[in-house]
């Protein structure tokens, strides 16, 4: 069954798309949309280690809509209940962090997926609006296709676990997040994302969606490394994030006026 029309982010990658985010942890909704309208075709709203709430999240899920880009929402640490309220406000793709297990990853689809495949509570009219779905019976019907789950892999267990998770029915994609794996990996030692050890990781997850014929998903720090991760196969990237963009700007045009 296809995505929903009102749905980008899984028709894109269900098409075999090349998916970029843009990252924000400011708690505008403006902001949010400036960088969606800047080209970005997906929007990752972060309230694990950003600043997003409820409230101004489900004010930039509909900023993110009218800049024509998907906003996704990356809930807090077990919080999956979130994951259904961001689901109804109309995000079209929830990032769960600490997968560490089967059994989490059962509970994140419980939350984010109607029957057969999950739980999920009825009451997405605010998402209907904003797709432009009229008929109830249609939403229920597209729903588990057209909403994503990305499963975040960032510790040694989910590492040991990343095929019976892919494989877990609902989770549609993998997302590493390298800073967290590289700490877990030396035992706290080291904060290193891009280290021969999350290298070699990123090998394994990658094989493991391919395996289970779901999406393989990256944090990047900036342009260059998304798009060498896209040539080894991870097909949702994040690129930057807003305090990257607007630090970066506003030095550069110090840089200039200091000369």
């Amino acid at each position: 069954m296809a995505a929903a029309a009102g749905f980008s982010l899984a028709r894109r990658l269900r098409a075999g798309e090349t998916v970029y985010t843009g990252w924000c942890a400011i708690p505008s909704p403006v902001v949010a949309e400036l960088i969606a309208r800047e080209g970005f075709v997906a929007i990752t709203l972060d309230q694990q280690h950003g600043l997003y709430d409820i409230a101004t999240t489900a004010t930039a899920i509909v900023h993110v809509h009218a800049a024509g880009a998907a906003p996704i929402v990356r809930i807090p640490l077990g919080d999956f209940a979130v994951a259904s309220r961001v689901l109804d406000f109309g995000a079209e793709g929830v990032i769960a962090p600490m997968i560490n297990t089967p059994a989490d990853a059962r509970m994140f689809v419980a939350a984010s997926k109607y029957p057969p495949l999950g739980e999920r509570s009825w009451g997405p009219h605010r998402a209907m609006a904003l797709t432009g779905i009229t008929d109830q019976k249609v939403y229920l019907r597209d729903a588990n296709e057209s909403v994503l789950t990305f499963a975040m892999i960032e510790t040694r267990a989910a590492l040991g676990n990343v095929d019976a998770i892919a494989a877990t029915p609902g989770i549609d994609a993998l997302f590493v997040g390298p800073s967290d794996l590289s700490i877990a990996l030396t035992d706290g030692a080291t904060l290193d994302p891009h280290s021969p050890a999350v290298e070699e990781a990123l090998e394994r997850i990658v094989a493991a969606a391919n395996k289970a014929g779901k999406i393989a998903g990256l944090y990047c720090i900036n342009a260059e490394r998304a798009l060498a991760c896209a040539k080894r196969g991870f097909r949702f990237l994040a690129v930057g994030s807003d305090q990257g963009f607007l630090r970066a700007g506003t030095a550069a045009q110090v840089k200039a006026l200091r000369g």
